[in-house]
């Protein structure tokens, strides 16, 4: 038996793989239906590789499945017959956008224990802002050890499940749009003399450290904008530049376009 199951090791199901070998790589196996991508993961973390999904299910406490949410009806009714013939515990860990916990009960066909999660790719590196609400079927003991044992992930937070798709328009899809900044500030690096190497560097360094900021602190980034912008300095034109250029806005309506899509997929 194992703890960790990964049915699906793309990038998803793959950062969270790399989390949980951080524990222990001999209690986590996976698969995918692309069969090389898996041997090579499995390679990579020194874990096991299983050869179908069934024996994910059948194996497995935790059952990751990372599959997209217009895949999840036909997996979960092809893995129904081997979990209901489970006569030891499990518990299914969705990562599907927009699938709630009595959707995804209601595709396997019977009461079962099922944890909703929204992760992010950071948690490849244990950087991650993990999200999770479980259905009352899940003990507090099984979240907690999911928790404990996938901290290699990063920073997990319980939430309200009617929470859970806006969350994640921030922190699931928002690693792209950071990307996104980071790009335009190293492009602006570029475009001012520096070499690309130097300019990517300093952009990806700064967010982190701004963002270690907000997070050890705990204060507004307002406040810590205004302490860098000195009266008629450098950086006040630049934040001048940004609000004429709409930042604001674009960062607003990337996360309701977002969160609109996450609604979307889940009446799919």
């Amino acid at each position: 038996m194992y703890t960790f199951g990964f049915i699906g090791a793309g990038n998803m199901g793959g950062a969270l793989a790399r989390a949980a070998c951080r524990w222990r790589p001999e209690q986590v196996v996976l698969t995918d239906r692309t069969l090389d991508k898996a041997v090579a993961l499995a390679e990579e973390l020194d874990c096991d590789l299983a050869m179908d999904n069934d024996a994910v299910a059948r194996e497995a406490k935790f059952i990751f499945l990372g599959v997209k949410p217009p895949m999840m009806r036909a997996l979960l009714g092809a893995l129904a017959p081997t979990l209901a013939a489970r006569g030891d515990r499990f518990v299914l860990v969705s990562m599907a956008a927009g699938l709630t916990l009595a959707t995804l009960e209601e595709m396997l066909g019977f009461a079962a224990p099922i944890l909703r999660i929204m992760p992010n790719t950071p948690a490849a590196i244990g950087e991650g802002m993990i999200l999770y609400a479980p259905n009352d079927r899940v003990a507090e003991a099984e979240v907690e050890e999911l928790c404990e044992k996938m901290s290699g992930a990063g920073r997990f937070d319980r939430l309200e499940e009617r929470l859970i798709d806006a969350a994640s328009a921030v922190s699931g899809c928002g690693p792209a749009f950071v990307y996104q900044f980071i790009e335009a500030l190293a492009d602006g690096g570029v475009a001012c003399g520096l070499p690309r190497d130097k300019a990517q560097q300093y952009a990806a360094q700064t967010l982190a450290g701004a963002a270690q900021m907000v997070l050890a602190t705990g204060r507004h980034p307002g406040q810590l904008k205004d302490e860098v912008c000195s009266p008629g300095g450098s950086t006040i034109a630049g934040v001048y530049a940004l609000e004429k250029g709409g930042l604001r806005a674009a960062a607003m309506s990337a996360v309701l376009e977002s969160f609109e899509k996450n609604r979307e997929l889940g009446k799919q």
